[in-house]
């Protein structure tokens, strides 16, 4: 049985915290936590902890949160805690070499990809909008390349028709969590069999931004209803209606065509809102919400207002 390992974890967002949770309910010592410094949000700007702090400090843990690593006194304070391994998670800085090789075991990533598939920030909404069958998670030993260490374990996450980023980011975080855990039971009795990356093969994930979110009806009923389903969380998929986004959450690519021009709404039904696409195919609204309203499904969303016969066209370019 391998031994109980000191770790230290480095880590920001939601994606970060059921890993975290995970090492607190394990035989692992968790010495303590990086994550990102405090940010104002909200409409008051008031400063706000990361999602794994808030855990951090619920748990008693001490936390760190340095701007960089570059110093000399940043890396000086994670030596001295002496740990035998360093769990990194959507952390968002940038580990250099010197880094790197502080711990004795050095530091391990939880990505949520099939690497070396999209690499990078937002692999989760690429997978998506590429249309990918599959993704998964996968345990890296960091080194100094962006998402390019050798894969110590990789476990596959099948992407379903009614995946949106929200449920696919929610399987994919508590997947990271047990593979961590899995890698770490390993880790100290030499029976990982690392694998280098195939460069050949590897793709970017693009951060995502709220300029890609405005959806161009002229684009494909599929290609639309994955950009939807791919940013259901953030940056939300929207079109300007009455000079307000309309933001779309949840659609369909139905195999229906209509004459109409593209944008055009030409169906309600309590099943959804359909939406013609430039290929001449349907796209069916299943989720929606207006500026200063709630989130609803179309069947509720049409108790109160019927968008039938707009046209939606792409605003800002």
């Amino acid at each position: 049985m391998s031994r109980a390992l000191r770790v230290v974890y480095a880590g920001t967002p939601e994606f970060a915290v059921p890993a975290l949770q995970a090492l607190l309910a394990s035989k692992h010592e968790v010495l303590a936590v990086y994550t990102q410094p405090d940010r104002p949000a909200g409409r008051g700007r008031k400063l706000q902890f990361s999602p794994v702090k808030e855990l951090a400090i619920t748990a008693g843990l001490a936390v760190e949160q340095p701007l960089s690593f570059k110093s000399a006194e940043a890396q000086a304070s994670l030596k001295a805690y002496a740990a035998d391994v360093m769990v990194v998670a959507a952390y968002g800085l940038i580990l250099p070499q010197a880094v790197l090789a502080i711990p004795a075991y050095g530091c391990l990533n939880i990505h949520a990809s099939l690497l070396p598939r999209w690499r990078g920030a937002a692999p989760i909404q690429r997978a998506l909008q590429a249309g990918d069958s599959m993704t998964g998670v996968t345990i890296m030993q960091m080194a100094a390349g962006l998402d390019t260490g050798a894969m110590l374990l990789k476990t596959a996450c099948p992407i379903t028709a009614t995946d949106g980023g929200q449920s696919l980011h929610d399987k994919l975080a508590q997947q990271g969590a047990e593979a961590l855990l899995q890698v770490l039971e390993q880790l100290t009795d030499n029976q990982l069999k690392p694998e280098q990356q195939n460069e050949q093969q590897a793709c970017y994930a693009h951060k995502l931004s709220k300029a890609e979110a405005e959806i161009d009806w002229q684009q494909p009923a599929a290609v639309i209803e994955r950009q939807i389903r791919a940013f259901d969380a953030w940056p939300t998929a929207y079109s300007v209606y009455r000079g307000q986004a309309l933001r779309f959450f949840a659609a369909q690519a139905l195999r229906q065509t209509n004459t109409a021009p593209a944008g055009t709404v030409v169906a309600e039904t309590r099943a959804g809102i359909d939406i013609v696409a430039g290929d001449g195919y349907l796209v069916r609204i299943l989720e929606l919400q207006m500026a200063g309203s709630k989130r609803l499904a179309a069947a509720d969303f049409l108790n109160a207002r019927s968008l039938l016969g707009e046209h939606f066209s792409k605003v800002n370019s």
